[in-house]
């Protein structure tokens, strides 16, 4: 790995492997989103805290390494993304809610991830900080994520909260009719099927059959083409599990890499879908083994207030995804054979069975939701 992209791709395929062990049916995430609010607190972080986040967010394995690096990898990554379109709607936000006895250093935080620490009063009035919290993602993903932290999530012993959200609304480049949507079945196993509505279309994909792994890949571009979906299909109804077991960073990264990518003329069909997620991520990066940071005797983030006693108390994430024929709506509060035949018949890919998908920022390589579509 040798970018920032890569390193988010890393830290992606690391969560989704820990949330799916606890978690059956549908996932949704934002791995971009949670790694930026993770990164601000390894910007404040120091000694063994500071060496375990660089270790779980994959920022030992390149240049990252110097100091300053990452956050100014960071700074220009937000920068992009957040850049006005008329092509689709994107808006990438973080903030931090620090309890007010502690004095934190802002500056560094605005410069590099466009965000603000707020001082709130968690000792005396941790409902009303709870409330104007979620106030502030229910704007920021345009009312998709209400109430992200439920009453009494936060209390007198909170400390530092991280808050992330992202919102994502974008139109295919090529919609589907709505004409030629149909009530079909879906597999959820190859014994017990659903009724859903199957969106269709015929049209020029970029593709890739990965033989050795027994999948199909499509990207779906969105308005522009700064944006895609990408859709990784077992070619088996029950083929999810061994996909989602010998799915790593490499191989994806590998995968979805260009030249492993050919134009096909390709009938597609794909199901209307809506997830939405909400995840504690403590015990997921604790896992990981973020462990100091959420322990009040190890951690050490005295360069983001100037003193110890600062410790992690929630790492809350909740997220929304619609995909209708307009397109997509999504919110978050992280040796392969390759064949492409040479016969010029339409490819067939057809998500009537359990798959994994992708949204991607493709000049920057980054991925910005993951999710697993089981149940549509």
């Amino acid at each position: 790995m040798n970018s920032l992209s890569e390193s988010i791709i890393g830290f992606a395929v690391d969560l989704f492997q820990q949330i799916r062990r606890s978690k059956e049916g549908n996932i949704f995430y934002s791995p971009l989103s949670i790694m930026s609010a993770l990164a601000m607190t390894y910007l404040g972080s120091r000694g063994y805290t500071e060496q375990m986040l660089k270790l779980i967010l994959f920022f030992w394995c390149w240049k990252a390494g110097k100091a300053g690096n990452v956050h100014r990898q960071f700074q220009k990554l937000l920068t992009e993304l957040n850049k006005p379109t008329d092509a689709y709607e994107l808006n990438v936000a973080n903030r931090l809610y620090g309890e007010k006895e502690f004095s934190f250093l802002q500056v560094s935080f605005m410069k590099f991830y466009l965000a603000s620490v707020e001082s709130v009063d968690f000792i005396n009035a941790a409902e009303e900080s709870r409330k104007m919290i979620n106030s502030w993602v229910e704007i920021q993903t345009k009312g998709k994520i209400k109430n992200l932290f439920p009453k009494n999530a936060l209390d007198s012993s909170t400390t530092l909260v991280l808050v992330n959200a992202v919102y994502f609304k974008g139109q295919w480049q090529q919609k589907f009719k709505e004409e030629n949507t149909s009530e079909e079945k879906f597999w959820l196993n190859k014994n017990t099927s659903k009724s859903v509505q199957m969106m269709k279309q015929t049209n020029v994909f970029k593709f890739a059959s990965l033989e050795n792994m027994h999948v199909q890949m499509l990207e779906i571009p969105y308005k522009g083409q700064e944006l895609s979906m990408l859709l990784l299909l077992p070619n088996e109804v029950d083929g999810l599990q061994k996909l989602e077991d010998g799915l790593t960073a490499k191989k994806l990264i590998e995968w979805t890499s260009s030249q492993n990518m050919k134009e096909r003329r390709v009938n597609l069909h794909l199901p209307r879908f809506k997830v939405e997620e909400s995840y504690e991520l403590s015990g997921t990066l604790e896992a990981l083994q973020m462990v100091s940071a959420f322990s009040s005797k190890d951690a050490n983030f005295s360069g983001m207030a100037g003193k110890h006693g600062l410790v992690i108390s929630n790492v809350v994430h909740k997220s929304f995804v619609e995909v209708t024929e307009e397109g997509t709506e999504a919110a978050a509060a992280t040796g392969i054979g390759i064949g492409v035949t040479s016969v010029q018949l339409d490819y067939h890919f057809h998500c009537d069975h359990p798959f994994l998908f992708f949204i991607r920022h493709n000049k920057t390589n980054s991925i910005l939701f993951c999710g697993r579509v089981s149940s549509p």
